[in-house]
């Protein structure tokens, strides 16, 4: 079951593109954009944190954390965000419990591939309270970046 607006965001910790712990508790008091991707290297993937990536000075800019999750390795994630130059943390949830948490997972995905986060973005407040939540259905689609932007100016 997705998350709705309202709901406290599940806590969780999961390993960056480093090896590292990052726990959504080390961001208290700040607000979070958080978005889940299927796979890394994929079109539609690079298209939405690239989208991230070019406009990572506005969230910057409004103390905002980005960070993005997908099923893959860290050592996947890692050549993706060195490809890509991505400013921004991205988390392996390889064990694919943060994604069932958020409502954002595909038991089936294309290909035969089972398991897969699917395309979702979450705005967390300082309090650990989701203030935006959209799960899509379909792959190909991305979220709305416009909609996200314009609640946490």
């Amino acid at each position: 079951m997705a998350l709705k607006v309202g709901d406290q965001a599940p806590a969780f910790t999961l390993l960056n593109t480093e090896a590292k712990e990052v726990s959504l508790s080390d961001f208290a008091g700040k607000k979070v954009v958080l978005h889940f991707f299927p796979l890394a290297f994929t079109g539609v993937c690079t298209t939405q944190l690239c989208t991230l990536r070019d406009n990572f000075g506005f969230y910057e800019g409004i103390g905002a954390q980005v960070l993005g999750v997908s099923v893959d390795s860290p050592f996947t994630l890692a050549k993706f965000k060195e490809e890509n130059n991505y400013q921004f943390p991205l988390l392996s949830d390889f064990n694919k419990e943060v994604s069932k948490a958020y409502g954002a997972f595909y038991e089936d995905f294309v290909l035969g591939l089972k398991g897969v986060a699917k395309r979702a973005a979450f705005v967390i407040d300082e309090n650990q309270k989701v203030i935006y939540a959209e799960v899509l259905e379909k792959a190909s689609d991305l979220p709305n970046f416009q909609a996200i932007d314009a609640l946490i100016k």
